[in-house]
């Protein structure tokens, strides 16, 4: 991985497959035809540059929408006492343990939303934490082993901008089983749900799932998650107020779309099975937004500095692949930072 001692680390080349045989030629013939092949070795392709995914950057202090998608949109997270229990006491762990401010949450039957404040930048590590533990305990509980999320692509995070995107990503997921025609209101959810009066003050206490958890294991006998209150409000009473209005008028908006199609309700989701899936589809390779602001000239400033972000950062990169072992590298870099210890120029 090293050129010699003292330099710079670089990339490591990507490992083909073993060497082809006559046979495993002919069956790649149509492989040759249109991508080459280092010379008699076979395997797989890199991925073209233009289809990586651009980095994250991650700041702290920043407030998130995240979502996560199940499987193939299976009801794995379909409500239930050990599946509430489960991604209660998991998230309740996570958050404490890279101190993660929860502010408000849903969990559907086939995915989730979370609004958090990422106070130290350890956002990509919770998550990890966040849907491993998730996927593996719930797996346990249904007894399969497969791939738990979907494919697709990883997390969704969205920055909330200003304190009034804030309001309104909150509102968004607590209105998110209205909008799904699952039930009329967002209490009538029968899984885990965060009422408005319980946003910024309320202390959610999760015992540890007798299920996938050793009792002489090291995760803690019980987790406490705190939901607490955004920056930009005066107080959590403030906060409630403005999120409990808006959730409102978001309900009511979505009712009058959903017409007389009526609501699932929540006995036939409780009895629904979690290896089912909605027959409807969903949008495909639809854009995956970085930024939520609604104000036009804030959303412009935001993405802005994620565009000088993304440049500053590929400059570094050419640079510290060119060999500059002191190349610094912009704010809210994270996986260079944390794997390879690379200079970050401070937040702003």
């Amino acid at each position: 991985m090293f050129a010699a001692r003292g330099a710079s680390p670089r990339p490591r080349e990507p490992k083909l497959g073993r060497t082809a045989r006559a046979a495993d030629l002919r069956r790649f013939e149509p492989l040759r035809k249109s991508t080459p092949i280092l010379g008699s070795r076979v395997g797989t392709v890199p991925a073209p540059r233009n289809r990586v995914t651009a980095p994250r950057q991650i700041l702290p202090g920043t407030v998130y929408l995240i979502t996560r998608r199940c499987s193939e949109r299976r009801l794995f997270l379909r409500p239930s006492a050990l599946t509430d229990a489960i991604f209660l006491y998991v998230l309740a762990v996570a958050a404490r343990l890279h101190r993660v401010e929860v502010h408000a949450l849903c969990v559907l039957s086939n995915h989730y939303h979370v609004l958090v404040t990422d106070r130290e930048a350890r956002l990509p590590a919770f998550m990890q934490y966040l849907d491993s533990l998730v996927a593996r305990a719930i797996n346990a509980s249904l007894g399969r082993w497969e791939g738990f999320w979907s494919s697709d692509d990883s997390y969704s995070a969205v920055t909330a901008v200003a304190a009034e995107d804030v309001v309104r990503k909150a509102a968004y997921i607590l209105a998110n089983p209205v909008a799904a025609g699952l039930v009329k209101t967002g209490r009538e959810w029968p899984g885990l749900w965060t009422s408005p009066e319980q946003l910024g003050s309320a202390k959610l206490v999760a015992p540890r799932p007798k299920i996938f958890f050793s009792e002489t294991g090291a995760m803690p006998a019980s987790a406490e998650l705190l939901l607490t209150t955004p920056r930009g409000f005066g107080s959590a009473e403030e906060f409630q107020k403005l999120v409990a209005v808006a959730l409102c008028e978001l309900e009511e908006a979505h009712r009058r779309e959903l017409g007389a199609r009526g609501f699932l309700g929540a006995g036939r989701i409780r009895a629904q099975s979690p290896f089912a899936r909605p027959a409807s589809g969903e949008p495909r390779r639809e854009l995956n937004p970085r930024v939520g602001a609604r104000d036009k000239w804030r959303r412009i400033e935001a993405l802005s500095r994620l565009v000088d972000f993304l440049r500053a950062y590929r400059s570094a990169w050419r640079a510290r692949r060119a060999g500059e072992a002191d190349v610094v590298f912009p704010a809210g870099t994270y996986q260079l930072r944390i794997e390879h210890a690379v200079r970050c120029a401070a937040p702003a």
